[in-house]
């Protein structure tokens, strides 16, 4: 047998060893597969609750996909006239409908323009996994819900985020004037203090670095003070259980404490991270 009939051979037999192995291993894959289909079947039937555990964790993962793909395939803003700048209380959701009713008659703000915040803070609150109850009190305390809202060293809108140090969060949404766009303002604070409490590790030190206070002794009372806010729009809401404390020591913690001594003429005093804003002043 010449080289080229021996070369043919054993390319053919390379290729059947080939084709043989894959079939097999294939089949055993399939096969292990099925056992354990089969083994998650008769646990599932064994165990309900398994089951129905299983399913919420399913039907949570695949609506926050659902809302994360919205938010890639839909531009980052609007034009005004094609987003709900404010809704009829009455249509939301028993809970957010309570909270807009309450913050409304709290701070002196019409019902409709509050109830879209409210609705986009729990759309928000859902992709950036923090609580919309804390993204609303941190409002609450930073503008009272002021759009327009602008403190001594900077900071601007409802939740007072430092526009010249987060100019680029603001660049899909027209520019660093979005900041005074409710709806704007509020997705870029929710970033902002979602990456603090990830710097952090804690809702509590996250508000801390919020407010630029991280570095310091003394925080002003702030992280109390959005903490206490939160547990009211929880109770509001019918939720049950403590936020970060007992409401008593909420109550506590928010009294009124010496400001931290600062650098005279200091514009950034109170933001020594560059993270986040201070309230605005009245």
């Amino acid at each position: 047998m010449t080289a080229f009939p021996r070369f043919i051979s054993g390319t053919k037999t390379f290729v059947n060893d080939v084709v043989e192995g894959f079939f097999a291993i294939t089949h055993n894959g399939l096969a292990l597969l099925g056992l354990a289909v089969a083994c998650m079947a008769m646990v599932a039937a064994s165990r309900p609750d398994l089951r129905v555990s299983a399913e919420a964790q399913l039907f949570d993962w695949l609506r926050t996909r659902h809302v994360v793909a919205q938010e890639q395939e839909a531009p980052a803003v609007a034009d005004a006239g094609d987003r709900a700048l404010a809704i009829n209380p009455h249509t939301l959701p028993k809970e957010q409908a309570a909270i807009a009713f309450w913050l409304s008659k709290k701070y002196r703000v019409a019902p409709e323009p509050v109830s879209a915040l409210v609705a986009q803070a729990y759309d928000v609150g859902l992709r950036t996994k923090i609580e919309p109850t804390l993204l609303l009190a941190v409002i609450a305390v930073e503008s009272s819900f002021n759009p327009f809202a602008q403190s001594a060293v900077g900071a601007q809108g409802l939740m007072q985020v430092m526009t010249r140090t987060h100019t680029d969060k603001y660049e899909n949404f027209g520019g660093h004037l979005a900041a005074f766009d409710p709806q704007a303002n509020l997705r870029v604070g929710a970033k902002v203090l979602q990456e603090c409490i990830q710097r952090a590790g804690s809702v509590e030190g996250g508000l801390r670095y919020y407010v630029g206070a991280a570095n310091q002794e003394d925080d002003g009372g702030y992280t109390a003070k959005v903490l206490a806010e939160q547990a009211r729009l929880r109770q509001i809401a019918g939720r049950r259980g403590a936020v970060a404390a007992a409401p008593k020591q909420l109550a506590a913690r928010a009294q009124p404490q010496p400001a931290p001594i600062r650098p005279a003429g200091d514009a950034t005093a109170r933001n020594d991270e560059g993270v986040a804003a201070a309230p605005a002043q009245s």
